[in-house]
């Protein structure tokens, strides 16, 4: 078999694969924490005392968004920090009663839910996945803790879709939002489509797997909208949401915008977060039943870019 031939074996078992681990994550992980909240439990559980960098080198996670997942444990009493022993200027996390508690159900959900899945193959079957995984993880282990490769691009053939699946997705699963919000979404996509002039719209990828999207749309000759802004839970933590929103900023300050706006929702904390950090104020809100059936208070964010005058 020659390389090409190879590579593409290795791609087709990568994409069957996302789609078990993704129903796996989705199933198990993210009752009540997002995957990858739920591994950094699971590492202060196994390793106590860590410190915020050690958990970054670990698990991979951009720092500042392991910080915001951090804080908020803290607030919630999951975790708790004492000065590190070995370097004053750091903090050991440890988990609490309350956080090792979410640790147990995790893991006894886990097993329960892992164990449905395995159901329906023989125990011969399972050694032999068990025996493949661990072949895989052997040929990985000496680059397992690389750092992986995050990419933005402009849209391609078949991009939209993909943006309008993935808002449906998340919000569905996350949210309970109905199909509804995807038509919204789809026809936004595709009027921007028919005339995407005055904006653009990026995808971001991680080691060449899609991994989220953002869009700028243009209002007027000196006004844009940011839309569109979303990421994989897979990829969550390794700053692709801040390279995609810098793109976005970006590319509004080349072609001379001078303001920018958003909507969002509230309950989106670790969005409104990141348009806080770049200089976004809440400006407007309203309500919102008509995707979840539940009262969503919708929020406008708006920012001025610096260096222009009202």
């Amino acid at each position: 078999m020659d390389l090409i031939k190879k590579v593409e074996k290795i791609r087709q078992f990568n994409q069957y694969y996302a789609n078990v681990l993704g129903k796996i994550d989705q199933e198990i992980y993210n009752k009540p924490y997002p995957l990858t909240e739920a591994r950094i439990i699971a590492e202060l559980h196994y390793n106590s005392g860590y410190t915020a960098k050690e958990v970054t080198e670990a698990l991979g996670i951009d720092r500042g968004y392991l910080s915001r997942i951090l804080q908020r444990f803290e607030e919630e009493q999951i975790i708790t920090k004492k000065q590190s022993l070995k370097d004053k200027r750091q903090f050991a996390l440890y988990l609490t009663a309350t956080g090792e508690k979410a640790f147990q159900k995790m893991e006894v959900d886990a097993n329960r839910e892992l164990t449905k899945t395995l159901q329906h193959l023989s125990e011969d079957k399972i050694a032999d996945l068990v025996s493949s995984m661990e072949t895989i993880e052997s040929v990985y282990t000496n680059t397992a803790n690389e750092k992986p490769t995050v990419t933005i691009r402009t849209f391609q053939s078949g991009d939209v879709g993909y943006v309008a699946q993935l808002h449906g997705e998340f919000y569905g699963e996350h949210h309970g939002f109905f199909q509804i919000f995807e038509y919204y979404v789809m026809k936004g996509l595709t009027e921007f489509v028919y005339d995407s002039s005055g904006g653009e719209l990026w995808i971001a990828e991680v080691n060449g797997e899609r991994a989220g999207s953002i869009a700028i749309l243009q209002d007027d000759k000196n006004t844009v909208q940011l839309r569109w802004f979303i990421l994989d839970d897979r990829y969550q933590g390794h700053g692709v949401g801040t390279k995609l929103l810098e793109t976005a900023l970006n590319y509004s300050k080349e072609h001379n915008y001078e303001y920018i706006y958003l909507w969002t929702i509230s309950i989106l904390n670790a969005a409104r977060h990141l348009y806080a950090k770049y200089g976004f104020t809440m400006t407007e809100e309203k309500e919102n039943i008509e995707w979840c059936g539940k009262r969503l208070i919708e929020e406008r964010w708006d920012l001025q870019f610096h260096g222009k005058d009202k």
